[in-house]
């Protein structure tokens, strides 16, 4: 489509000429005027894509005072028309940044050149302030920090991000150094970090952060960051400044720190867990030595010791044994911690189990004891794992055992929920009994409650059991009154969860 052109001269003739000049040019003349005030009026009116304005015009309003207004209402482009002006005159033409010159007089196609340049170069400036503007949005959108200074290091835009990492408003920052601005400090030296801008500017390459760097925003805060500075190329040879992108590190800094901490932990876990089983190894063998020897002395000794002496060998036989527990414990434990203890469940009965357990406690029973087991009548086979399974009630009938040392009665019995889901195991005691301030410790290692301190223990038993019910994800509970006696009541489910999975149960 042609050019729509608005002629602008008060000289009719002059007038009707160039019009008829821009027609046979192939331009569409949409109206002409010959005063300021008719020029905006009309300008308004026919909104042209071109405007050629004579400088001089008769009236109160000359050409340039009607370009200038024409151009704040609306962006079209003025090619001027002038046979000849004061400096002062030429110098306000100049201030409305006209987009060409015609000289009076004009041909044809001197007409035609102006026109074309002023339209192209009026297309490249919108399209440059569109790019520009789509540009803008871009960098204000984006979530890294954008800051770009120009040669001398002076700030000349910020994105949002920036403000809100640095705590500047672009406003308040615009022409500050960006050193100001963007203060870095050396996070181990606690000295200032040198600048990517100030490295970009000397070395016109790409600048990156050096790590531990921390920004050092307007209110005094710090903030780890990560940055890139980049210099602005111009198309001759030197930049025209440096567009730094930076981030915030915080997250980052601390899921790595939490990382190389778990990283650490588990370093520290293998290393305890080898400690603990060359540890339990080394004592194994003179353990083994001793007892041997004291079984000897036992054996042969018999018509050679009087009852003192005797009381001596048993007394090595029962440390031996303890320190044989103990050793067992300690490793149990390191293979729990060490997620190497083996959840394998199977089809158990569990009546058959708890009736050969209190056989075996049965041996440290005191006259003074009685074992009291009740279960269902009819014998159901449950999930479970009965090394795991075992360990629980051993440690557990054992305790309730060492710590009534005055007698009593010792419950075990089990029950199942209506659901058939879980199983109860509760073994009930009658002995010292734990207070309300020292239950919440019971089940850390090697923890002992203030009035078994006379009774031997190893204080790892219920730290054990409460790993092997974690295992089997069921939980345990306890009701304890001292010198009542003391209630473990642990619930395990009767189907594994993996199990059920697989069947497709809830």
């Amino acid at each position: 489509m042609s050019a729509k052109i608005l002629v602008v001269e008060d000289e009719v003739i002059v007038a009707r000429t160039i019009a008829n000049q821009l027609m046979q040019l192939g331009y569409t003349v949409v109206d002409t005027a010959s005063s300021g005030a008719a020029a905006i009026d009309k300008a308004n009116r026919t909104q042209p894509d071109l405007v050629l304005m004579d400088v001089v015009l008769k009236g109160e309003m000359d050409g340039v005072t009607a370009a200038s207004q024409i151009c704040s209402q609306q962006d079209v482009p003025i090619v001027f028309l002038t046979a000849y002006a004061d400096e002062n005159t030429l110098q306000r033409a100049k201030n409305t940044l006209p987009l060409g010159y015609v000289v009076k007089p004009f041909s044809p196609g001197e007409l035609r050149v102006a026109v074309e340049l002023a339209l192209f170069k009026h297309q490249v400036e919108r399209d440059l302030r569109a790019n520009r503007a789509y540009l803008a949005t871009l960098l204000r959108s984006m979530h890294d920090a954008v800051m770009a200074t120009d040669e001398q290091g002076l700030v000349t835009f910020m994105n949002p991000a920036a403000e809100a990492l640095t705590g500047w408003r672009e406003t308040e920052a615009f022409g500050k150094d960006a050193a100001e601005v963007l203060c870095l400090v050396d996070e181990v030296t606690d000295l200032p970090a040198e600048h990517p801008v100030a490295q970009v500017l000397k070395t016109q390459e790409v600048a990156l952060l050096k790590e531990f760097t921390a920004l050092v925003k307007r209110n005094g805060d710090r903030v780890p960051i990560g940055d890139s500075a980049s210099p602005l190329q111009r198309k001759l040879e030197g930049i025209s400044g440096v567009v730094v992108v930076f981030w915030d590190m915080s997250a980052y800094r601390q899921s790595e720190l939490l990382q190389k901490a778990l990283e650490k932990e588990q370093e520290l876990n293998q290393l305890k867990s080898q400690f603990v089983s060359t540890v339990s190894h080394e004592f194994r063998n003179p353990l083994a030595v001793i007892r041997t020897a004291a079984e000897l002395l036992d054996l042969r000794g018999a018509g050679l010791f009087d009852e003192k002496m005797k009381s001596y060998v048993q007394r090595i036989k029962s440390s031996v044994q303890q320190m044989n527990q103990l050793m067992e414990d300690v490793l149990l434990m390191g293979r729990v911690e060490a997620g190497r203890l083996d959840f394998t469940p199977a089809l158990v009965n569990l009546q058959q189990v708890c009736q050969d357990l209190l056989e075996e406690c049965s041996l440290q029973l005191t006259d003074a004891h009685e074992l009291v087991f009740t279960h269902p009548d009819h014998a159901s086979e449950s999930w479970l794992d009965e090394n795991l399974l075992r360990l629980i009630l051993v440690n557990l009938l054992n305790n309730a055992i060492k710590y009534s040392p005055a007698g009593g009665n010792i419950h075990l019995d089990y029950s199942y929920s209506e659901d058939g889901q879980t199983v109860s195991l509760r073994v009930e005691d009658q002995g010292l009994g734990i207070s309300q301030s020292e239950q919440t410790q019971l089940f850390d290692s090697f923890f002992r409650a203030s009035n078994t301190q006379s009774i031997q223990g190893t204080g790892l038993g219920l730290a054990i059991v409460k790993r092997c019910v974690e295992i089997h994800q069921g939980q345990i509970d306890l009701i304890s009154e001292v010198g009542v006696g003391t209630t473990f009541t642990v619930s395990l489910p009767c189907t594994p969860q993996a199990l059920r999975a697989d069947r497709g149960e809830a």
